[in-house]
């Protein structure tokens, strides 16, 4: 365990401290969950456009649903019970990183939420999506990918801890897209 440790530590240094300040403002950017916004209103309005009826209200729902298992279980399953340190906050590697928005958020960093969250919303919607827009859940995906490196770049997660959080909002999202069918499935055997 001490050698991914220290593999998982090594890397974060290297993606970290490739960073130059002239990218800092656009990591800041892809990082800020307000700033996407726009884009989770424009994936409501694409889902309520496919469905029709009860689906549009059950779609509504499981993508709620998604948002409060990857962001409340990324915290309390996780972050809350491994206990792993953010590298901001190891005094070890404070001479060593690069901190680019001078605060460093919770002490816990494993599993990171924005890595389990944008890739919980991105398998979700990707997939309720495939049959109106084929390329969604890779638009989606590689936008999920770019937000889990940005928290690397700004100093605040380890790489482990968005890989670990991408796999759990996968599982996430795709547990709630099985949760969708089976209750469409419901309603129309009903």
């Amino acid at each position: 365990m001490n050698e991914i440790i220290q593999w998982d530590t090594n890397l974060f240094l290297k993606l970290n401290q490739m960073g130059v300040e002239f990218w800092d403002p656009f990591w800041l950017i892809m990082s800020a969950t307000k700033v996407w916004i726009p884009l989770y209103v424009l994936l409501v309005i694409l889902l309520v456009r496919s469905y029709k009826g009860h689906a549009i209200w059950i779609t509504i729902l499981i993508v709620f649903l998604n948002v409060f298992f990857t962001d409340f279980g990324s915290v309390w399953l996780f972050k809350e019970q491994i206990m792993r340190l953010r590298p901001c906050h190891v005094e070890e590697l404070m001479g060593q990183i690069r901190l680019v928005k001078g605060s460093c958020g919770g002490r816990f960093g494993f599993v990171s939420s924005h890595a389990s969250n944008t890739v919980g919303m991105a398998v979700l919607v990707g997939l309720l999506l495939r049959k109106r827009i084929s390329f969604v859940i890779y638009a989606l995906l590689i936008w999920a990918a770019v937000v889990g490196y940005s928290r690397i770049y700004l100093g605040v997660h380890y790489p482990l801890d968005v890989i670990f959080g991408s796999l759990y909002g996968a599982m996430c999202g795709a547990m709630c897209y099985f949760l969708f069918h089976t209750i469409i499935r419901r309603f129309e055997l009903d």
